[in-house]
């Protein structure tokens, strides 16, 4: 296994500092490990001992992960060829990776807290297909400039300039107001049950948990139980509330949306860790407008790029990776959508075809049925077992089905689909309400579905299939001739052969 043809013309190793970083790591790993170690064994050896023991421990970790880091620093180069980007790696299990230059799609910088102290960056070069490791190669870590100097040489493809007059430069950038959006988003109660979560959990560790109980039991001992549910709600929610704006904060930092010359989309933020995300013009199908529902009652938007190549693993799934620009006025998103677009007009503001009402029947329906389910179910429990349960049930009924009734007609209300110009748009959902406007040309088949019921309503389900976000853009409930009739004039030619078969 010899290195020669590693050491040669082209070959580059990653920054030296990488070997700092996991030692700096593993030292902060290893202390939080050893302080409830030392407070464990100082009872029983005595206070000078167990520190002793506790640090032998730290040195013994720190220098193995060290020494571990070294090797693979050693052992590992990367080359950028004319035609390919070369990764080999490994001592005992030596990895030769390699990725064709046409086929890289994304080149993403990340850097948490000390990677940017130390000035690294973690560098991933991605071909955006769906085959897990073998579409991606990871540089852990390297130089600030040789990371962006890597990330402008493998994303210059020398496209020629797009049509329009829409500027280069600076789209978007940080408004310190966005940040009213994050309470009114579904992070915020999910964070507060977490929270809430981990105080039980943190407690029944230290063996308190009982105490945490009766500690709350008297604080409202006078109080009636609605209302003490009521107020430890508000608590957990006003927790939420704090740990969302953190959240939002750390994720949208410094954020700013500019076009480089060349037609690439670039996408910075971060707080603490710094992202940075390239998005090739040349790749975009389009935009997906997505308003969740508290963020729409306040009249914001968040946009997302519609775009082929964009690398989605574990890593990246969930970090927004395909955003454009947070949740922000709905003006702002629709002009943000126009700019990215490069259209004059936006196609997200299209005025949408309705659906018939039929359709609303079909939300009213499944609705009530979801909402009653849990009442029946408590009637029965009630008529069988205790009569305490026909009154959860009577409550659980009062708040449930007006709640299911108001979501159902608002799922209708924003179901449409339109011709925008050069692109098709559909519109759907009441909790999380999504716009899409894909560019026709990136439309590779379409897929119909009819049930028996929507046969009877005169509707069908109409879904445009692409290579792109999502993979699959649905116009739900449409008027089955209208519906035929959108999908024929949005793309001539493909659904034409199958209807005259039909």
């Amino acid at each position: 296994m010899s290195t020669a043809a590693d050491s040669g013309p082209g070959w580059r190793r990653l920054h030296s500092r990488t070997v700092l970083v996991t030692a700096l790591v593993t030292v902060g790993v290893a202390v939080g490990a050893a302080v409830p170690v030392m407070v464990a064994l100082s009872g029983r050896l005595g206070y000078a001992t167990a520190v002793g023991w506790a640090l032998a421990g730290t040195v013994l970790l720190t220098g193995c992960a060290a020494a571990g880091d070294y090797v693979r620093w050693r052992r590992t180069r990367y080359r950028v060829g004319a035609e390919r980007v070369d990764l080999h790696t490994g001592l005992l299990l030596a990895k030769r990776r390699s990725l064709a230059r046409e086929r890289i799609r994304s080149v993403d910088l990340t850097a948490h807290p000390l990677l940017r102290i130390l000035g690294l960056v973690t560098v991933r070069i991605g071909t955006g297909e769906h085959t897990g490791g073998d579409s991606t190669l990871e540089l852990d870590s390297v130089d600030r400039a040789e990371g962006e100097r890597l990330r402008r040489e493998l994303l210059d493809r020398a496209a020629p300039r797009a049509s329009g007059a829409h500027r280069d430069g600076e789209l978007a950038t940080f408004d310190p107001r966005w940040i009213r959006y994050a309470p009114v988003s579904f992070v915020a109660p999910m964070l507060g049950g977490a929270a809430a979560g981990g105080v039980m959990q943190i407690s029944e560790w230290a063996g308190v948990q009982g105490e945490v109980i009766d500690w709350v039991a008297d604080r409202f001992r006078d109080t009636p139980l609605v209302w003490a549910i009521v107020v430890l709600a508000a608590v957990a929610l006003a927790a939420g509330v704090v740990g969302a704006l953190g959240l939002w904060t750390e994720m949208w930092w410094n954020y700013r949306l500019e076009r480089e010359p060349g037609g690439t989309l670039r996408v910075r933020r971060g707080l603490f860790t710094s992202r940075s995300l390239s998005v090739e013009e040349r790749r975009l199908r389009g935009v997906d407008l997505v308003e969740p529902l508290g963020v729409r009652l306040v009249g914001a938007a968040r946009v997302d790029a519609i775009t082929t190549g964009l690398t989605r693993d574990e890593e990246s799934r969930s970090a927004d990776h395909n955003t454009l620009l947070p949740a922000a006025p709905r003006a702002l998103a629709d002009a943000i959508a126009a700019e990215v677009l490069r259209e004059s007009v936006t196609p997200t503001g299209a005025q949408l075809t309705a659906h018939p009402r039929a359709a609303r029947g079909r939300r009213l329906r499944r609705a009530l049925a979801v909402a009653l389910a849990p009442v029946l179910l408590q009637i029965l429990l009630g008529l069988l077992l205790t009569p305490v349960l026909l009154w959860t049930a009577l409550a659980c009924a009062a708040v449930c089905v007006p709640v299911a009734v108001l979501l159902a007609v608002d799922a209708y209300r924003s179901l449409g689909h339109t011709l925008s110009g050069d692109y098709l748009v559909t519109r759907s959902g009441t909790v999380r309400r999504s716009t899409a406007a894909l560019r026709r040309t990136g439309v590779i088949g379409w897929t119909v579905k009819q049930s028996c019921f929507q046969r009877r309503a005169g509707l069908l389900s109409l879904t445009a299939t692409t290579a792109a976000g999502n993979g699959a853009y649905t116009a739900h409930d449409a008027d089955a001739s209208e519906g035929l009739a959108f999908a024929a004039d949005a793309v001539p030619g493909l659904l034409e052969p199958f209807l005259e078969r039909g």
